[in-house]
């Protein structure tokens, strides 16, 4: 199990809005190899452009540091981690920064509770 030992959020998270978005997370493992599965969500924009009206949820391979650096080239660096793209091209998109991988462990599947979640956002 890949378990957070400690998280810390940037000081200035939403100051101004939207801004400084990131926290540190420190693990008591390694990050999963290439090959692993991982499951990606979001709300971010489908293939067409457009704005999806559900959670979107896929399952994502990691991809070796050698792969991603030939994909990337001068963007690459070894502090980045990658997963995704492969031949089906299935991966997160804009607007899913930010947003949860999850490797191992027991999570909630955000993908079972679609429904509510868009009755909710529907509601409010």
């Amino acid at each position: 199990m890949m378990a957070a030992h400690l998280s810390i959020q940037h000081p200035e998270y939403n100051r101004p809005s939207l801004a400084n978005d990131l926290m540190l997370i420190k693990l008591e493992e390694l990050w999963p190899t290439a090959g692993f599965s991982c499951l990606v969500s979001g709300w971010g924009r489908l293939a067409n452009g457009r704005l999806p009206k559900v959670l979107q949820c896929v399952n994502i391979s990691v991809v070796s540091k050698e792969i991603c650096s030939e994909l990337y080239g001068p963007v690459y660096h070894p502090s980045m981690f990658c997963a995704g793209g492969g031949q089906d091209q299935k991966d997160s998109c804009h607007g899913d920064s930010g947003g949860p991988l999850s490797a191992t462990g027991v999570y909630t599947n955000l993908c079972k509770f679609t429904d509510w979640i868009q009755k909710t956002i529907q509601a409010s």
